[in-house]
């Protein structure tokens, strides 16, 4: 099913400058092997070795954090906005 996605500044060098593209999968785990194959490398970028979400990036479906859902295993339905938020850290 179709979903929004709004692209962090830092990775739309991965999708052409795009900001905001399309995804179609069931879960967020599956949306992030459907972006993947659209755009190569976005993947490892959000995921860590172990395939677990990297602690760094935060993902919103709909605007409510995916930690206090099911994480990756968070369903998605057709028009849900997913936002990739990369977390800022710094200042004293």
């Amino acid at each position: 099913m179709p979903v929004l996605v709004r692209i962090p500044t830092p990775l739309r060098s991965l999708t052409k400058g795009q900001a905001e593209v399309e995804g179609q999968a069931d879960t967020v785990a599956g949306l992030i092997e459907s972006l993947e194959k659209q755009f190569p490398g976005l993947k490892e970028r959000l995921v860590d070795e172990s395939g677990e979400m990297r602690r760094f990036i935060n993902v919103y479906v709909n605007e409510e954090d995916i930690r206090f859902l099911q994480g990756d295993k968070t369903t998605l339905k057709a028009g849900d906005h997913v936002s990739i938020v990369p977390a800022i850290a710094g200042g004293r």
